[in-house]
């Protein structure tokens, strides 16, 4: 249970963080996205099944809060999990590449689960200005903020480990 309230606060802390502090240095009001890089992170050191949790937990968060299309987010996520989780036993725990090379798969993967939504509900949407004002933005920041999430991710699973 002690494994699980700290998994709860990294969360909710990181969230805290995405929310609070990293829009004011959003670009045009895209700011990264922690959630999906802790999803992504969980999912390549600790297995599929833990990713799909930490997506679904993440994702629940973001659809709570946001008040947009509820369940989208938590489809995406569980889904990015499930899939990088997959990859979990075929690599190496310590490598650091591979999750800043993903964050660019696993963005463009949320990012167009999100757009196929949108289009299947209905709604309008200018692809070119989207991706030129959104995902352009998007990806930059998830590059910049891949290496020092699975960093943090990484020391605090050895953390949380060790007291097992």
């Amino acid at each position: 249970m002690k494994t699980f309230a700290k998994w709860a606060i990294l969360v909710l802390t990181l969230y805290i963080l995405q929310t609070s502090l990293l829009p004011l240095i959003s670009y045009n009001g895209v700011s990264p996205n922690l959630m999906l890089l802790l999803t992504v992170s969980v999912a390549f050191l600790l297995g599929h099944r833990y990713g799909v949790f930490m997506g679904f937990a993440a994702g629940l968060l973001q659809d709570l809060t946001a008040g947009s299309y509820f369940g989208c987010v938590t489809f995406s996520y569980m889904l990015i999990g499930l899939l990088c989780g997959k990859f979990s036993d075929k690599i190496f725990k310590d490598q650091f590449i591979l999750p800043v090379i993903s964050s660019f798969f696993t963005s463009t993967m949320h990012y167009l689960i999100m757009v196929m939504f949108i289009v299947l509900l209905g709604y309008q949407l200018n692809l070119q200005w989207s991706l030129q004002y959104t995902f352009i933005p998007l990806l930059f920041w998830q590059f910049v903020f891949s290496y020092p999430i699975h960093k943090l991710v990484f020391e605090f699973d050895k953390h949380v480990s060790v007291k097992r």
